[in-house]
């Protein structure tokens, strides 16, 4: 084996690693942070003090998972395929 090899080896099994690692989050931990108002579903105007619901996350501070999405889609489409009567 060349170091080539082995190095291409530990690649694949660390990408392998992270890539299970965030399937995992995303089954578990489906939302993270609405990233526009930091969680708090709340913004304030540039100008004054008022407040309004963040538009990203509809006022809630929570987004789903680009992950969780692509679970959702797979779990869709199987549904679709093999639930017909």
């Amino acid at each position: 084996m060349t170091p080539v090899d082995s190095a291409s080896t530990v690649l694949f099994l660390a990408l392998l690693l992270v890539t299970f690692g965030y399937g995992v989050t995303c089954w578990f931990w489906p939302f993270k942070p609405c990233r526009t108002c930091r969680g708090g579903g709340k913004l304030r105007s540039p100008f004054g003090r008022a407040i309004r619901l963040c538009r990203r996350c509809t006022g809630t501070g929570l987004r789903l998972r680009p992950g969780r999405r692509v679970i959702n889609a797979a779990r869709r489409i199987h549904r679709a395929h093999h639930h017909r009567h």
